[in-house]
C-alpha cells in the first residue's frame, strides 16, 4: 500500500466558492493509503508547493493527489514539485475539481460530494501507480516549415537567424503567398511587395534555408525531435539549377491563353511562366495541362530559345526524404467560393468581384497595370459598392458561409475605399456593413479617416440583392439606422469574401496527427498559455492556418513559433513520455489489430519462441512496442481483443480502480 498525501486547493473562490474544501480534505483523510491530507488557498503558488515538498519529506510519502484545476494547467508544476522533493513525478495524480466540479455546480453540497468522489478515484489510481522513468531521444537539428507565405517566410528567417537549418515547402512555383498579390497594406498603406520581396530574397539567399517550391508534403512519420518527412517535388520541366529566370521562354511560348491564377483568372499567361517579376525562386514552370509539347509532342519553342539549356520535357516528380526535429504549419488561407451567393450576381456579372480581385485591379503589376477599370468594358467606375461580411458571421447560412468573423475584411475594405477616393476623387464609394471591427493598433483611426477625411459612405445594413441591368448593377440594401431601403445604381460591386483554411490543411493535419476545429483551422495546445503550439509535440502553428489574422499578427505569431522551434532544436536530447504502451506477450494472439490503429507506427510484430510446460518449444507471432516512437495515445489498448496491450501509467487495472471508487 502506498503512503499517499492529499492536497486540496481552494483556487481562490474558483473551487472554494462551490466546494467545501476543508470537508473534502477531511473526507479523503480516511481513504486507504492516505497518511496526510490538507487544504490551501493556492497550491500552485510557491507557498503551496512548499507545503507539498515538506509533507513528502516529513511523512515519507510515496504518492500524492492534488485536488485542483485541470492537469492541462498545472500537472507539470506539481510533477516538478514532487521531483524536487525526491518523489518520482509519475506518482502524482491530479483530481480535477475545478473544471469538472466547481465550475459546473452551483450547489455546494452537490459540488462537495462530487469533489470527494473525484478525489477517491485519484487515490485509488495512485495506490496502483508505479514509478516511471522517461527515456531519451536525440534531436534532429533541422526544421520544416510547410507553407511559403509571409508566415512561413518569417518563421524560417527567424529560425535560420538562430543558426539552425530550415526547409520551406511551398505548393506554388514561388514563395510569397497571398501577400504577394496585395497592392497596399493597412494601416500604414505600405506597398505590399516593397516589404515582402526583401524577405523573400533573404529567404532565397540564406545559406540556412532551402526552398522546395512547387512541392508538397506527402508523408510524415516519427515524433518530436525525429520526424521522417517525404516531400513530393512536382515536375516543373525546367531545371532549377540551370534556369536564369530571363523570361525569354515565357515571351516566345505560342500558347497564350492560359488563365493566370496569380491574377485570379482576370487575364492570361503562357503555358510556361514565372508567376510574377519578383518570384523566388525565379524559375520558369511549364503547365503540363496546357503545354502543346507535353500533350502532343509538337512545339518545343521554349527549349529552342532557352540559351541555358534548362528545359527538360522528360522530368518526373521527385520524392525527397528528410529528417526534422520540428515542423511548423503555415498553410495560410483562401477566400471562400462565391458560387453559392447568387443574390450578389457574382457569376452573372464580371463587374461583381471579390476583394482579392480588387487588389489585383489596383496593383501596378495586375491585369490593368494598376488602373481601376471595370472588367466588363475597361471603363472607369464612378459608383462602387463594397459589401462586408459576405459569407462571414453567416449563422443562418452555414451550408455556404462561415459562422466566424474573418477579422481582416473591415480593415481591407476601409483601405480599398480610401485608396479609391484618393486616386479617383470623382468616385462615390458606399460600404454596407453589419459592424465595423477595428481590433488593432491605429486601426480605428484608419477607419475614421475613411469616413471623415475621404468621405466614404458607411451604411449599417446588408445588401439583399444585386441585379445586373444593362451597364449598371442594381443594388438593393437596407439602411438600419435610418430604417429605410436603399437602391443604388453601381458600376462596380466588391464582395468582402470570408476566408477559410487552405484545402491542404485537413489532409496535412491527418498526416501530423494534429488537432483541428470544426472549421478546419489548426487547434492550439492552449489558447492563452500555448497559442503557437499544436497538441502534437513538435508541431507548431504560424499564421492564418490557426485562425483569421492580419499581417502584423501573422508576423508576430511567426516569430513566436520560431522561438518555440529554436528552444526545441537547441536541446541535444528530449525526455520521452514514459506513459507508453507495452505488450503482454503471453496474452498476445498476433492479430495485428493494434498495429493497424497505431498512428505513429510504433508497433511491429515478430516471431518468438516460447517454452511450454511440457518443455516443447512453440513459435508465436507477438507484438512489440518501440517506446521511443510510442506517444501513449492508447489506441492500441482499446483495439486489442485479447487485452494484451496496456498503457503504463494508465493500465486497465488502474482505470477500473478509479471507476470502482466512483461507483461505491
Amino acid at each position: 500500500m502506498q503512503r499517499i498525501g492529499v492536497f486540496v486547493c481552494w483556487c481562490g473562490s474558483n473551487i472554494a466558492g462551490t466546494v467545501d474544501v476543508k470537508a473534502v480534505a477531511e473526507a479523503l483523510k480516511n481513504e486507504p493509503g492516505v497518511v496526510f491530507s490538507t487544504d490551501y488557498q493556492y497550491m500552485c503558488s510557491q507557498a503551496g508547493q512548499d507545503i507539498i515538498k515538506n509533507a513528502i519529506k516529513e511523512h515519507n510519502l510515496s504518492g500524492i493527489v492534488v485536488c485542483s484545476c485541470s492537469p492541462r494547467m498545472h500537472e507539470q508544476t506539481f510533477r516538478k514539485t514532487a521531483q524536487a522533493a525526491g518523489l518520482n513525478p509519475y506518482m502524482v495524480e491530479i483530481s480535477n475539481i475545478r473544471e469538472q466540479c466547481s465550475w459546473v455546480h452551483k450547489d455546494m453540497e452537490k459540488g462537495t460530494e462530487k469533489a470527494i468522489i473525484l478525489g477517491k478515484a485519484a487515490i485509488a489510481k495512485v495506490n496502483l501507480n508505479a514509478p516511471l522513468t522517461p527515456g531519451e531521444s536525440p534531436v534532429t537539428k533541422r526544421a520544416l516549415v510547410i507553407g511559403g507565405g509571409i508566415a512561413g517566410i518569417q518563421t524560417a528567417l527567424d529560425i535560420a537567424d538562430a543558426g539552425f537549418p530550415v526547409d520551406i515547402v511551398e505548393t506554388k512555383p514561388t514563395i510569397g503567398g497571398k501577400m504577394a498579390q496585395l497592392d497596399k497594406t493597412f494601416p500604414t498603406l505600405d506597398c505590399a511587395a516593397c516589404i515582402l520581396t526583401p524577405k523573400m530574397v533573404d529567404a532565397g539567399q540564406s545559406d540556412k534555408i532551402r526552398i522546395f517550391s512547387y512541392s508538397e508534403v506527402s508523408q510524415v512519420k516519427g515524433f518530436v525531435g525525429n520526424f521522417d518527412v517525404t516531400i513530393k517535388k512536382k515536375a516543373r520541366y525546367v531545371k532549377e539549377d540551370l534556369c536564369t529566370g530571363c523570361g525569354l521562354c515565357t515571351e516566345k511560348c505560342p500558347q497564350k491563353k492560359v488563365p493566370n491564377e496569380f491574377n485570379l483568372g482576370m487575364d492570361n499567361r503562357r503555358a510556361i511562366y514565372i508567376p510574377f517579376a519578383q518570384a523566388v525562386p525565379k524559375v520558369a514552370t511549364i503547365d503540363a495541362d496546357y503545354c502543346t509539347m507535353l500533350k502532343s509532342g509538337k512545339c518545343g519553342v521554349c527549349s529552342k530559345v532557352c540559351t541555358a539549356g534548362a528545359i527538360d520535357y522528360t522530368q518526373k516528380d521527385e520524392y525527397i526524404e528528410e529528417k526534422y526535429g520540428a515542423i511548423v504549419v503555415a498553410t495560410g488561407y483562401n477566400p471562400i467560393s462565391m458560387d453559392k451567393f447568387d443574390e450578389y450576381a457574382y457569376n452573372q456579372s464580371k463587374d461583381v468581384i471579390t476583394s482579392l480581385e480588387f487588389e489585383r485591379l489596383t496593383n501596378a503589376a495586375g491585369p490593368t497595370a494598376g488602373k481601376l477599370l471595370r472588367p466588363s468594358d475597361n471603363k472607369h467606375p464612378h459608383t462602387i459598392v463594397f459589401v462586408q461580411c459576405v459569407g462571414s458571421r453567416c449563422a443562418n447560412c452555414a451550408e455556404k458561409g462561415k459562422e466566424y468573423c474573418s477579422k481582416i475584411c473591415c480593415m481591407y475594405t476601409a483601405k480599398h475605399a480610401m485608396l479609391t477616393r484618393d486616386k479617383y476623387p470623382d468616385t462615390d464609394v458606399y460600404v454596407f456593413y453589419i459592424d465595423v471591427r477595428t481590433p488593432g493598433k491605429s486601426f480605428d483611426e484608419f477607419y475614421r479617416r475613411a469616413v471623415e477625411e475621404y468621405g466614404v459612405h458607411y451604411i449599417k445594413g446588408m445588401v439583399g440583392k444585386i441585379a445586373p441591368e444593362g451597364d449598371v448593377l442594381k443594388v438593393q440594401a437596407s439602411d438600419l439606422i435610418n430604417n429605410k431601403q436603399i437602391h443604388i445604381d453601381a458600376d462596380l460591386v466588391v464582395l468582402a469574401a470570408a476566408i477559410e483554411p487552405d484545402k491542404s490543411a485537413r489532409p496535412l493535419a491527418t498526416m501530423l496527427t494534429a488537432s483541428m476545429d470544426t472549421n478546419d483551422f489548426f487547434t492550439e495546445a492552449h489558447p492563452k498559455l500555448r497559442p503557437v503550439e499544436s497538441p502534437t509535440a513538435g508541431v507548431f502553428l504560424s499564421g492564418a492556418c490557426q485562425g483569421p489574422k492580419d499581417i502584423p499578427e501573422t508576423v508576430a505569431q511567426a516569430g513566436a513559433a520560431a522561438s518555440k522551434v529554436i528552444g526545441l532544436l537547441a536541446k541535444d536530447k528530449l525526455m520521452g513520455n514514459p506513459c507508453v504502451a507495452h505488450s503482454n506477450e503471453l496474452m498476445c494472439n498476433g492479430c495485428s489489430s493494434c498495429e493497424r490503429v497505431c498512428p505513429y507506427g510504433a508497433i511491429t510484430y515478430s516471431d518468438k519462441e516460447f517454452r511450454m510446460p511440457d518443455r516443447t518449444v512453440a513459435i508465436r507471432r507477438v507484438a512489440s512496442v518501440n517506446e521511443a516512437v510510442c506517444q501513449g495515445c492508447g489506441a492500441c489498448t482499446v483495439a486489442c481483443p485479447s487485452g494484451a496491450m496496456d498503457l503504463k501509467g494508465f493500465a486497465n487495472n488502474q482505470i477500473v480502480a478509479e471507476v470502482d471508487a466512483i461507483c461505491k
